[in-house]
């Protein structure tokens, strides 16, 4: 019988990276007053503001039973609003608020923090990026 050891465990060094980054991210994020699945919700509408939340569930690979609490803590610190589609109103647009437009020249520092930190070159960064896309897109589809 072999022997397991947790730092032989890729999934082990996904985790507790994710992990590392969480911890990163939180002094950071706490100057913007925002918590890092806010953040990336943010990041979703600084890049297209006026998205239904279906669209943003899909990119952050979430639900909508977890996305609304996060929408809703968002709208109450007036960082966006939440308003039903004029033409189906089933759907929920989230757009920003002048508030959370501001908020993207903050988060610039919060980038420029983390790219030290993490200490890659960019063409580095970016090959790990692809990696781990295409390691959770395998994933999912192993179990879809």
């Amino acid at each position: 019988m072999s022997t397991f050891c947790l730092d032989d465990l890729l999934c082990f060094a996904v985790y507790s990276a994710e992990h590392a980054f969480t911890r990163a991210y939180r002094p950071l994020l706490k100057a913007l007053d925002v918590t890092y699945p806010q953040y990336l919700l943010l990041v979703l509408l600084w890049n297209k503001d006026g998205q239904s939340v279906k669209e943003l569930g899909e990119q952050l690979h979430l639900d909508s039973g977890t996305l609304t609490p996060l929408l809703k803590r968002l709208e109450g610190a007036g960082f966006v609003r939440r308003a039903r589609n004029a033409a189906d109103e089933r759907v929920v647009n989230i757009t920003l608020t002048p508030e959370g437009r501001a908020l993207q020249a903050k988060a610039q520092e919060v980038l420029q923090s983390m790219g030290e930190a993490i200490g890659l070159c960019a063409e580095d960064r970016e090959s790990l990026r692809v990696q781990l896309t295409e390691l959770r897109d395998r994933l999912n589809a192993a179990v879809d």
